[in-house]
C-alpha cells in the first residue's frame, strides 16, 4: 500500500485591522491552493507566518513579540516569515529585532507567498531572505485569482483598493503601502456575488480611503458606481457597508447613491481625526470645519437613521487647551453615534515625529478621557432613545446569561449587530434566548447602556421598519 505524501501545515497569525485580515485570507487561499493545510497550533506546522502590524507603537510591539516567542519555540525544521506592515516598513532590520527570523515579505507583494517558501525551502545557507519590492505600483495587479475577502462567520470584509495618496502628518502608511491603487470595478463585483453564493449577509467596503476607490481609474464617484454595481449583481445580500470614508470627499453623489439603496446601510466611518482647524493644518488633514457640519447636516437629511462613527486623536504635537476644547465642541454639536479616541503615538519618519511642543504624556491620557466622558454620556442617551423601537440585527452568535454579579443564570443569550454597529468596533445587541446564528432577526430594544443595547424576539408587536427589515420579515413569514 502507498503511502500518502506528508501535506506541509502553515500556522498564520494575523494581526492589527480588517484590512490585514483581507491580506491574511488571500495569502492562506494560495497556500491551500499549493496544497498545504493551515493550523492553529504553532508546533504542528512546518512555515509559521506572522502578519504584522506596524501602524503604531503598541501594534508594533505586539507583532515583535508574537516573533519573538515563534522564534524562541521553532524547530529547526520550521520555517518563520514575517508579512505585513511592519515588514515592509523595517525589512532587514526586523530580523535583528527577532533572531530565528527566516524570511520578510511585505504589504506590496503578498501573493508571493508560496514562492518565497520555495525559495527557502532551497537555501543553502540559513541567512533570511528578503522579498520587498519597493514598487507601490504592483499593489491588486497580480493577485493570483484569490478572493480578497475575509469571511468571519456571516460577514465579510471586502478589499476594494489597497494603498493611500493622502499626506496625513502622523501617518506612515502611504510609506508602508504605497500610493492607492484601486481594484478593477468587475473583479469587486465577481466577488461580491461569489460572496452571495456563500451565503454572506453582511459585506464591508474597505479600503485605506474607500471614498478614493477609482480616482487612478480615472473614475469620478468611483463608489458610488461600485455601489450601485454591487446592488445591481448581488441582491441577494442584504447588508453593504462602507468604512474609512475620508474628509471631504463624501459627495453629493455618493450620499444620493447610499440614500436609494435599501441594501446600504445609513452607516459611515469619517475618521475626521480633530475637530479644530489649526490642528487639522498641522497634521494635513482637511481642516474645513464647516464642510463637516454641513455635509453631516446633510447626510442625517437624506437618511434620518444615519450612524455616524469618526476617530480622534487627542494630544497632537503642538495641541492647546483651547485646540482640544474644539474638538470637545465638535463632539458635543455633531452627536457621533460611535467615537473611537486615541491619544497620539510618535511615529518615527513621519512629518509629525518633527513637529515642535510635543504633548505630555499625563495631558495626552487626562484629555482622552475627558474625551470620552462626553462621548459616553452621547452614546448612551443615543442608545437610550431606541428603547421601544425595533430593530434587525444579524445573529452572530450565543453566550450564558449573567446576573449583575457576573454569576451565570442558565440562560442562553443571542449576540447580534444592529445596522448601527461594525464588528470589532461598535456595539452589540443582547438578545435573551437562541436565535439562528447568520440570519436578520428583528427586536424590540428593552434597554440601553453605553455601548451595547438590550433586546427581545417580541413577533406580535407592531414592527418598525429598519434597515433590511424586508428580509427580516420574509424569514419570519
Amino acid at each position: 500500500m502507498t503511502k500518502k505524501p506528508k501535506q506541509d501545515k502553515f500556522f498564520l497569525l494575523s494581526l492589527g485591522c480588517s484590512k490585514n485580515s483581507v491580506d491574511s485570507e488571500s495569502m492562506a487561499q494560495l497556500l491551500q491552493r499549493e496544497g498545504m493545510a493551515g493550523c492553529t497550533a504553532p508546533e504542528a506546522a512546518e512555515t509559521l507566518i506572522v502578519n504584522t502590524c506596524g501602524f503604531i507603537n503598541s501594534a508594533k510591539q505586539e507583532s515583535i513579540d508574537a516573533l519573538r516567542e515563534l522564534a524562541e519555540a521553532k524547530r529547526p525544521d520550521q520555517l518563520l516569515i514575517a508579512a505585513g506592515c511592519l515588514s515592509q516598513r523595517y525589512g532587514a532590520a526586523l530580523a535583528q529585532e527577532v533572531p530565528g527570523l527566516d524570511g520578510v515579505i511585505g504589504t506590496r507583494r503578498w501573493m508571493d507567498i508560496v514562492q518565497l517558501i520555495k525559495r527557502l525551502r532551497a537555501r543553502k545557507h540559513p541567512q533570511p531572505l528578503y522579498h520587498l519590492p519597493a514598487d507601490a505600483n504592483v499593489v491588486g495587479l497580480d493577485e493570483r485569482g484569490v478572493l480578497r475577502a475575509s469571511v468571519q462567520g456571516s460577514s465579510a470584509y471586502l478589499k476594494i483598493a489597497d494603498g493611500c495618496r493622502r499626506p496625513c502628518a502622523f501617518c506612515a502608511i502611504p510609506a508602508i503601502k504605497g500610493t492607492a491603487v484601486s481594484r478593477p470595478l468587475e473583479a469587486i463585483v465577481a466577488e461580491a456575488l461569489r460572496l452571495q453564493e456563500l451565503g454572506i449577509r453582511e459585506v464591508m467596503l474597505i479600503a485605506q480611503d474607500s471614498t478614493d476607490y477609482g480616482y487612478d481609474l480615472g473614475m469620478k464617484d468611483g463608489l458610488a458606481h461600485l455601489l450601485d454595481a454591487i446592488v445591481s449583481a448581488a441582491p441577494g445580500i442584504p447588508w453593504l457597508r462602507i468604512m474609512y470614508a475620508y474628509p471631504g470627499y463624501v459627495t453629493p453623489r455618493l450620499m444620493e447613491t447610499m440614500a436609494r439603496h435599501e441594501q446600504a446601510l445609513p452607516y459611515l466611518d469619517i475618521p475626521l481625526q480633530h475637530g479644530h482647524r489649526e490642528t487639522l493644518k498641522r497634521m494635513r488633514r482637511p481642516a474645513n470645519i464647516e464642510w463637516v457640519y454641513a455635509t453631516i447636516h446633510k447626510l442625517r437629511e437624506m437618511m434620518p437613521n444615519l450612524a455616524l462613527r469618526t476617530t480622534f486623536i487627542v494630544g497632537y504635537p503642538g495641541e492647546t487647551e483651547a485646540e482640544f476644547e474644539g474638538l470637545l465642541q465638535m463632539a458635543r454639536d455633531l452627536q457621533f453615534d460611535r467615537v473611537g479616541a486615541f491619544t497620539y503615538s510618535y511615529e518615527p519618519g513621519t512629518p509629525s515625529a518633527s513637529l515642535p511642543n510635543q504633548v505630555d504624556d499625563g495631558i495626552k491620557q487626562a484629555r482622552y478621557e475627558r474625551l470620552m466622558q462626553v462621548q459616553s454620556s452621547i452614546s448612551l442617551q443615543k442608545n437610550q432613545a431606541l428603547v421601544g423601537q425595533f430593530l434587525d440585527i444579524l445573529v452572530e452568535g450565543h453566550g450564558q446569561g449573567e446576573d449583575e454579579t457576573g454569576q451565570e443564570t442558565g440562560g442562553i443569550i443571542s449576540l447580534g449587530r444592529s445596522y448601527r454597529d461594525a464588528p470589532e468596533i461598535d456595539g452589540y445587541v443582547l438578545v435573551e434566548g437562541e436565535l439562528p446564528v447568520g440570519e436578520i432577526v428583528p427586536v424590540r430594544i428593552t434597554g440601553a447602556t453605553t455601548y451595547d443595547l438590550i433586546g427581545a424576539v417580541d413577533i406580535g408587536a407592531p414592527i418598525v421598519i429598519q434597515p433590511g427589515q424586508a428580509y427580516a420579515e420574509g424569514m419570519l413569514g
